[in-house]
């Protein structure tokens, strides 16, 4: 599995043949010009949320892809009444895509679309197939139901938890989380894109070290691949 961090929460995912894109958020993110949002190629788009932060890019991406978007029922409802192909989920259900399979999971956050439309429950992803499994929290509070990740979904492999604190836990409480969630590797993202969001990387680092955790802080367009 290659996962390429594309700023914010936003990631692409080489997931067995497929290709997949988390929470689009790149026009929009100063930081992330780097990124060529029409070079991207998608076969699924997963969203998390509602907020613009998360899905500022996805009607264009899945244009210039045809990209299936993967969320909850309320946010693939909004997005189909742009004519865009969706598959909604709930929490607590999964379902077996051509690449593997998602579970749609609980998130303690709020969640609207960009034009005031309701966006259901916020939600994250445990995604998984025969070699490999991965968490991705989405915009997330600490939360004692990340418990039930290991005792409902094979073992992780790697976690991405939001580290920037203010609009989501810190690393704080993700380096709780990794042990709710019996994790050691951690991917960090949701930092530094805004004022509130700054963190301290060393620091952050430093104290997932001391508990014998790795947390990886990537680079905007930094590669990391899970063999």
């Amino acid at each position: 599995m290659k996962i390429t961090y594309l700023g914010h929460a936003s990631l692409a995912l080489e997931f067995g043949s497929k290709k997949l894109l988390i929470d689009p958020f790149i026009s929009g993110n100063p930081l992330a010009g780097n990124i060529d949002i029409s070079a991207l190629e998608a076969d699924y788009i997963l969203i998390t949320h509602g907020h613009e932060d998360h899905v500022l890019d996805v009607e264009k991406i899945a244009n210039n892809t045809g990209a299936t978007l993967i969320s909850n029922y309320e946010i693939i409802s909004w997005f189909g009444q742009k004519g865009l192909n969706g598959h909604p989920m709930n929490h607590g259900g999964k379902f077996k895509f051509d690449f593997g399979t998602v579970k749609y999971v609980n998130a303690i956050h709020s969640s609207v679309l960009p034009d005031g439309t309701y966006g259901g429950n916020p939600g994250g992803f445990v995604i998984w197939n025969e070699e490999k499994c991965i968490y991705i929290a989405g915009d997330t509070a600490l939360t004692e139901d990340m418990k039930l990740i290991p005792k409902t979904c094979p073992k992780l492999d790697l976690a991405v938890l939001p580290v920037g604190d203010n609009f989501t836990m810190g690393y704080e409480d993700a380096l709780i989380a990794s042990d709710y969630i019996e994790c050691d590797k951690i991917i960090g993202y949701h930092f530094d894109t805004f004022p509130p969001i700054k963190i301290d990387k060393a620091k952050a680092e430093e104290l997932f070290s001391k508990h014998n955790k790795e947390l990886i802080l990537p680079g905007i367009g930094q590669v990391m691949e899970l063999e």
